[in-house]
């Protein structure tokens, strides 16, 4: 399927599978929808074969992938399975998360910058390597590429205040109406700006689950009316944490001498998240529990799974970094990958 994304032109293969489920999915999607039923492989729900599975299932919704049939977006077989997939996925979240509806709380930490920090952006901005930090920019691209995508299916979910403050802040996302000004397309000149390549979901195969799964996360919360609460809380989690981890990747990509493309989309997030956190907390959160004040667990879920992956992702780093390993897949197929 050829499609445009972030003002770029691109064709998306299927991905080579990782385990028996993702195996079942990838194949199945390789023929044509004959109404058969397709079976579920258990798998760790946290783990590369699930996620992966659960990432081309959910890519049906967004660009689709080359020679795969239209009608499997919505095949019942297909869906079944992929609801299987999504319990596995939710339940693990739900009971990895504390819980509770104390809101206030939850969005208070957020805003608690811990001295000194010991996070990703605290270790590029410091003594991060040019390498790691192309590492970290090919993580990050399978959401950036799609950056804002997975919040839009919880608007007609919203009424009143809380939706037109969520349309506001999603306006700034794809950029003001401009093309050119999107983030996603910020983020595919960023790689190419670190002389990466900027097609959509060109690192998919080098990217382990943590990342993956972080944009599961945003899919499945937005794909699912039950968890439009959930989606608020994480979409309100990312728009408080940014700015402040923004502003460290601008000082790290200034310290590493990088191309301004690279600075600029931080630079972009640090002014436009400052002003979302404000929006989010008080217009669509306010007004979403306003009106339907049973969803504020809900909300707390969304912030606390939304810290869970990021924290496990920022483990998966930091860990790989400092025993002197690449957090890709395998480095030799990085080195191909980058400059492919």
């Amino acid at each position: 399927m050829t499609s445009s994304t972030g003002g770029y032109d691109t064709v998306v293969k299927l991905p080579p599978p990782r385990g028996p489920l993702s195996e079942t999915v990838i194949s199945t999607l390789s023929g044509d929808p004959d109404g058969r039923p397709i079976p579920f492989t258990d798998a760790d729900p946290y783990g590369e074969d699930l996620t992966i599975a659960l990432h081309v299932l959910y890519e049906l919704h967004y660009c689709g992938f080359d020679g795969v049939h239209p009608a499997w977006e919505w095949d019942p077989q297909l869906l079944a399975l992929r609801a299987q997939a999504e319990i596995v996925f939710l339940a693990a979240l739900r009971s990895d998360v504390d819980g509770g509806e104390d809101l206030d709380a939850e969005l208070d930490a957020l805003l608690v910058e811990h001295v000194p920090g010991s996070g990703v952006s605290h270790h590029l901005r410091d003594n991060g390597t040019w390498d790691e930090m192309r590492e970290y920019f090919a993580h990050r691209s399978v959401y950036h590429h799609k950056e804002a995508d997975p919040h839009a299916w919880v608007i007609p979910r919203l009424r009143g205040r809380a939706k037109a403050a969520l349309v506001a802040v999603e306006f700034d996302e794809f950029g003001g109406g401009k093309a050119d000004r999107m983030h996603s397309r910020l983020y595919a000149d960023l790689l190419e700006g670190a002389g990466m390549s900027s097609g959509y979901l060109h690192y998919l195969d080098d990217v382990p689950a943590p990342a993956i799964a972080i944009v599961n996360m945003m899919s499945l919360f937005g794909l699912h009316r039950s968890l439009r609460g959930a989606l608020v809380g994480h979409f309100a989690a990312a728009e408080i944490t940014t700015a402040p981890s923004a502003q460290r990747m601008a000082q790290a990509l200034d310290r590493l001498g990088a191309d301004p493309r690279c600075v600029e989309f931080f630079t972009e997030h640090i002014e436009a998240d400052a002003v979302h956190e404000q929006i989010m907390r008080r217009d669509v959160i306010g007004s979403l529990l306003e009106q339907e004040p049973e969803l504020k667990g809900d909300v707390v879920f969304g912030i606390q799974a939304t810290e869970l992956l990021e924290a496990r992702l920022a483990d998966h780093l930091l860990s790989s970094w400092r025993s002197g390993e690449s957090s890709l897949r395998t480095r030799l197929r990085w080195l191909v990958s980058q400059n492919g």
